[in-house]
């Protein structure tokens, strides 16, 4: 018998849903955030936002520039990135690396903004979640880690926030004294792995003899000499971070061993049979220009394909020349904590002039040097090494004070003169700081009777 036909089931209609008011949303979300407009005004914000940055006050009706840097227009126009204008012109979540004024002070704040679209599906609201950095800067008192608000700063910081909590291989970037392990330090202390050893190997210094047995260790009597095991770099990183610092000076016979142990995961002591199992999250460190050498076959391209996962790239301090007074401020902090050392006007002119060659590493031992020359709280220009003195004589000399007119040609020989002998990278790099080409400097410099040499073999 067939069955007999069920009768329509009786649906409930649904009941509308009643949202609560915008703002008992928004106080439903941990992290402080804001509601902003097409236009950047501020149209809500959360408790959480108002208690951490703005406590006691109203933001609504305010632009978010203003809020956040006390700017009287969006942010890409004074140099920064606009989440809100990348965000509109993509339609997807867009985050950045800010530095906006708190009831703290100056802080880092990653401002992730999510657009909200409307029955049009266009991007009619933004909500911004703004969320402090934590865990790479140097301590108020002075301490070990990064010090930096500069745009060229941030824009490192903000690759090292993003790739730190993950596991893959970075290689940074940089001129000597840029702080690539402080940098390598940063990473592993905002890692997964934070709890686990930090280990960094100067590879310069590893011959090949030396090699297998610091990295990779030995048992005893491997070779005369052995007395006893020897534990290697590799197993002392064990659940930590290996820092392979200037691995860009690893002989190209050893490469292919530090490419096997990167690839397999494993390695052997000397004088052992047995192999055993490497982890560790591996950091890399060069000042080198490791790109040429792969194509001059001085460094196995394998391995840079293997090494260069996430690069970056360390600003040099005349990059970040703002950030030149807070790092004064910190390392004068280390240098001579009992001590209120600070810098008059005339010698902050005279440092912000100087191109320092040595970066960050140069810059503390110039400070260093003046404490030990300075007998109260200020230092003074008579207390900076020579070369400081001669870059502002030269530059006051390369800008007459026009007591007489000079033909522009004079000035400009003046200046050029000025400007090759203290630019501490190629002539190459220094027509693109002047905005000519190499070939327009080239004729220049050979006008003024100027020796041009040969850098690297290659001629302008």
């Amino acid at each position: 018998m067939a069955d007999k036909p069920r009768p329509p089931s009786k649906v409930t209609p649904l009941q509308p849903v009643r949202l609560p008011p915008l703002r008992d949303f928004l106080d439903s979300f941990p992290d402080p955030l804001v509601v902003v407009s097409r236009n950047h005004q501020v149209i809500a914000a959360n408790e959480a936002f108002l208690r951490e940055y703005h406590p006691g006050q109203s933001v609504v009706g305010r632009t978010c520039y203003d809020v956040s840097h006390n700017y009287n227009q969006p942010c890409d126009q004074v140099g920064e990135d606009c989440p809100l204008k990348e965000s509109l012109r993509t339609g997807q979540l867009h985050r950045v690396l800010h530095v906006h004024h708190t009831p703290r002070g100056h802080e880092h704040i990653e401002v992730e903004t999510l657009p909200i679209r409307s029955g049009e599906g266009e991007p009619e609201y933004f909500m911004e979640i703004h969320r402090r950095v934590r865990g790479f800067f140097a301590e108020p008192g002075g301490g070990p880690g990064l010090v930096g608000r500069s745009p060229a700063f941030n824009r490192m910081l903000e690759l090292i926030q993003r790739v730190a909590p993950t596991e893959t291989a970075v290689l940074l970037l940089g001129e000597s004294g840029t702080g690539k392990e402080l940098a390598a330090q940063a990473i592993h202390l905002a890692s997964p792995r934070a709890q686990g050893p930090f280990v960094p190997v100067e590879c310069s210094g590893l011959t090949e003899s030396l090699f297998e047995s610091e990295l990779f260790g030995h048992v005893k009597g491997a070779f005369t000499g052995a007395q006893s095991q020897k534990t290697g770099l590799v197993e002392a990183a064990r659940g930590g971070t290996l820092f392979l610092d200037e691995v860009g000076d690893v002989p190209l016979g050893l490469q292919v061993k530090l490419l096997r142990l990167l690839e397999t995961r494993s390695y052997r002591r000397v004088g052992d049979v047995e192999s055993q199992n490497a982890d560790f999250r591996l950091i890399c460190a060069t000042h080198r220009g490791i790109k040429d050498m792969v194509n001059d076959g001085s460094f196995r391209r394998d391995l840079y394909y293997r090494l260069s996962t996430f690069p970056i790239q360390l600003p040099a301090l005349r990059e970040r020349r703002e950030d030149l007074p807070l790092l004064v401020h910190t390392l004068l902090r280390r240098i001579a904590p009992a001590r209120r050392l600070h810098l008059d006007r005339a010698a902050t002119d005279c440092l912000l002039r100087y191109p320092f060659p040595g970066n960050i590493r140069e810059l503390r031992n110039i400070l260093e040097r003046a404490s030990l020359l300075a007998d109260g709280e200020v230092i003074q220009p008579d207390h900076l090494p020579e070369i400081c003195e001669t870059v502002v004589s030269q530059a006051e000399h390369v800008l007459p004070r026009f007591h007489q007119l000079i033909p522009l040609e004079e000035l400009e020989r003046a200046y050029l003169r000025w400007a090759t002998a203290r630019f501490p990278g190629s002539r190459r790099e220094l027509a693109q700081q002047l905005g000519v080409s190499e070939r327009t400097l080239y004729r220049k410099l050979t006008q003024m009777g100027e020796e041009i040499p040969d850098e690297e073999g290659e001629g302008l």
